[in-house]
């Protein structure tokens, strides 16, 4: 037998997680020996329908109005090379990192996070809507993979006969995939956060997921993917906002404009003063591949590129190092840690979230069009909810017929919205109530 043969028939490498971990909700064999749990779960993922509708999902600038637009998909994939290295060097499994950056925005709906807080208003009555919760929704029910069999009998944490469990992913990649790990108003230590994890009607899985876990603590894959995902926005958004000539370097010395700048910041970093931000903001200024300027030039866009990858560095070796000096030399997963960010690099990554939202997202036109795109959501969720079954995709109709009550019947609508990319949410809004001026 060859090299390459043996490669495909021999047995997954001994790995750190157990058969828990490893563990699907409907268990299923192998089709292809040779495959770790872990590296099924990021096909599965990687080829979903609901991972390719993130490439026409806002991400910050709408993907119709650039020719080159970081969308949710992008956003996503840069997520997933930051958190799999990142990962990979304290011990993780970096199929399972990577499948959790890769999943961790699949229920973002469109319009981003406009989308997400018109939706929410939409459903209310059936208690609200969280891209998050929508994430571990989509991964445990809406993307059609795998069915629980016909015969099986109902359980407390087990799916109910024929149901759709979704991709079916281990325990493990749905627990890395989960930033919140609560219910509505279950933060454990903010308890008025919007933040959370898992609608009522998908605590079964939620439940079986979290079997043996902390209450309310993530796994330290989940903490790195969650950093990784910080690191990738805060610094792609930097970026693109450069340029495309929303952020003048030179503004960011100004004082008027720092005290502005901070005000914002302070919502990312709510125990920091003015002061602190301030100096989080002159360290990464004072760097020698910090740009004094940009004029769109090829050796200007080669700082630009310098720039973005000097700050994913600086802000994944900090935390690389600040762990390890905690927990020491061995693999980290799962509970045996958590990931260590030092202060001063969340404060250098507030500071750059900062500068994208105030000179990106708060510009005037962005303001106006956010606005529009409210009104499109809730007109589309109330013609839909008034057509519904008729109206909706025949995979949510079903749904809608199948519902218990008036509350799962709206949130069968909600699915519906939340998976259409914006172009097609356009699209059948103007179908369905008349062209939306966006």
């Amino acid at each position: 037998m060859d090299d390459t043969a043996h490669r495909l028939t021999a047995a997954p490498a001994p790995t750190p997680y157990d058969h828990a971990a490893e563990a699907r909700w409907v268990p299923e064999p192998d089709k292809r020996p040779g495959r770790t749990a872990f590296q099924r779960d990021r096909a599965r993922v990687l080829h979903s329908a609901a991972l390719r509708r993130l490439a026409g999902t806002t991400q910050v600038v709408a993907p119709m109005r650039s020719d080159f637009p970081r969308t949710r998909l992008t956003h996503s994939l840069e997520c997933a090379q930051v958190g799999r290295e990142l990962g990979a060097a304290l011990g993780c499994d970096p199929d399972l990192v990577e499948t959790a950056c890769l999943a961790h925005d699949i229920g973002h709906p469109p319009f981003g996070h406009t989308g997400e807080e018109a939706l929410d208003q939409a459903a209310e009555a059936c208690g609200g809507f969280e891209g998050n919760a929508q994430s571990l929704r989509i991964l445990t029910r809406l993307e059609p993979k795998r069915f629980a069999p016909q015969d099986e009998a109902p359980a407390r944490l087990a799916p109910w006969p024929g149901r759709s469990v979704g991709l079916n992913l281990t325990r493990a990649a749905l627990d890395a995939a989960t930033k919140y790990p609560w219910t509505h108003g279950a933060h454990p230590t903010d308890p008025a956060s919007p933040k959370y994890g898992v609608y009522a009607d998908d605590l079964a899985v939620f439940r079986w997921m979290r079997a043996g876990s902390p209450p309310g603590r993530k796994c330290f894959e989940a903490t790195v993917m969650d950093w990784a995902d910080d690191v990738a926005y805060s610094t792609h958004d930097v970026e693109d906002g450069l340029q495309a000539g929303h952020i003048d370097p030179a503004a960011l010395r100004a004082p008027g404009e720092r005290a502005e700048l901070f005000k914002v910041a302070e919502r990312y970093a709510r125990d920091a003063g003015p002061e602190e931000l301030a100096a989080a903001l002159d360290r990464l200024l004072a760097q020698e591949w910090w740009p004094e300027s940009y004029d769109g030039t090829a050796r200007a866009r080669s700082g630009l590129k310098d720039l973005t990858s000097q700050l994913i560095g600086r802000f994944c070796l900090a935390a690389e190092q600040a762990t390890r000096a905690r927990y020491g030399p061995g693999r980290l997963t799962r509970y045996a840690a958590e990931l260590v960010v030092p202060r001063e690099v969340r404060l250098e990554c507030a500071v750059l979230k900062a500068v994208a939202v105030r000179y990106v997202m708060q510009r005037d036109e962005q303001a106006q069009l956010r606005a529009r795109q409210r009104i499109v959501i809730a007109e589309l969720a109330e013609v839909l909810g008034r057509r519904a079954p008729e109206a909706l995709d025949p995979v949510f109709a079903a749904m809608y017929r199948e519902a218990e009550d008036d509350g799962a019947a709206l949130r069968t609508v909600v699915d519906q919205i939340a998976t259409l990319t914006d172009a097609s949410a356009l699209a059948l809004h103007s179908r369905l109530v008349g062209p939306a001026r966006t």
